[in-house]
């Protein structure tokens, strides 16, 4: 199920019950490639809401998995100040991982889901908000912006979440 426990049909290595699993993995691949990216614990995503929040931006905490911190002096993420002053360093990024075989390096044919708080945090932060793909099989990876993902989109398929 997807990250909000919807109720919705999701791609095929979804319904297998392993989706945590995939996304793990996946942000390990990412971290393994790049050490600029840095999953963040609660605390971190609570400051980054915060920071984010304190210059009118939309930062929904269900809406990101992982950070990309542009080179440049340390600063903790766990501390809203100084998330504040390096906010220009950094790119907020939601993972959408497969394991699924035949998905090839431009991801075509594959489907995904993006929540509403992925969608209004993505249209809210434009460019510094990006989707990173991810191939749990081949190590892929790619990463579009909202609009690129749009642009490149086949199919729309509405759907409605619920969570009891």
């Amino acid at each position: 199920m997807s990250e909000t426990n919807a109720i919705l049909i999701e791609p095929e290595h979804k319904l297998a019950g392993n989706s945590q699993q995939t996304a793990k993995r996946a942000a390990e691949i990412v971290k393994k490639a790049d050490p600029r990216f840095v999953v963040p614990d609660a605390d971190e995503r609570k400051a980054l809401r915060m920071a984010f929040a304190a210059r009118n931006y939309v930062l929904y905490g269900k809406a990101f998995d992982i950070v990309k911190i542009e080179d440049g002096e340390p600063f903790s993420l766990k501390v809203v100040d100084e998330i504040e002053r390096n906010r220009d360093r950094l790119t907020i990024y939601e993972i959408k991982s497969t394991g699924k075989e035949g998905v090839n390096e431009k991801f075509e044919r594959y489907f995904f889901s993006i929540s509403t708080a992925e969608l209004l945090t993505a249209q809210d932060l434009k460019a510094k908000y990006r989707f990173l793909f991810v191939n749990t099989k081949t190590g892929e990876k790619m990463e579009l912006t909202l609009k690129e993902v749009l642009s490149r989109a086949k199919g729309f398929y509405p759907a409605w979440s619920i969570q009891f």
